[in-house]
């Protein structure tokens, strides 16, 4: 009976042990990114984006977005348009029609000078 509850305990702990460890080497998401462009910083509130696709994460990565901060965002200049007919990248829901406020007439909305 000892050796049968050391076992469980063991068992136990060690489930702990590495439950603990994979939530742990999950490098945390940043709070905001900022992109350098022609037309001003754009700051991208990564927190409120996860918070409106409901912590799901797959909204986004990898199908839209690299999970890597340093990653291409492939939403330069000219291509704005491209993106927007193909709902990618940003223009995925900042489109007319889309989840959030289409990019047309907005720039102030993400570049500030």
């Amino acid at each position: 009976m000892i050796i049968d509850m050391r076992y469980l305990i063991a068992t136990i702990l060690a489930v702990f042990l590495i439950c603990g460890m994979v939530l742990f080497a999950q490098p945390k998401a940043p709070e905001t990114l900022v992109f350098e462009t022609k037309m001003g910083k754009v700051t991208y509130n990564h927190a409120e984006h996860v918070k409106r696709a409901k912590n799901d994460c797959a909204t986004c990565h990898p199908k839209l977005f690299q999970q890597d901060a340093k990653a291409p965002l492939n939403y330069k200049a000219g291509m704005h348009k491209t993106a927007e007919t193909n709902k990618t990248s940003c223009a995925s829901c900042h489109v007319a029609g889309g989840a959030a406020f289409e990019t047309k007439a907005n720039c102030k909305k993400c570049h500030v000078k």
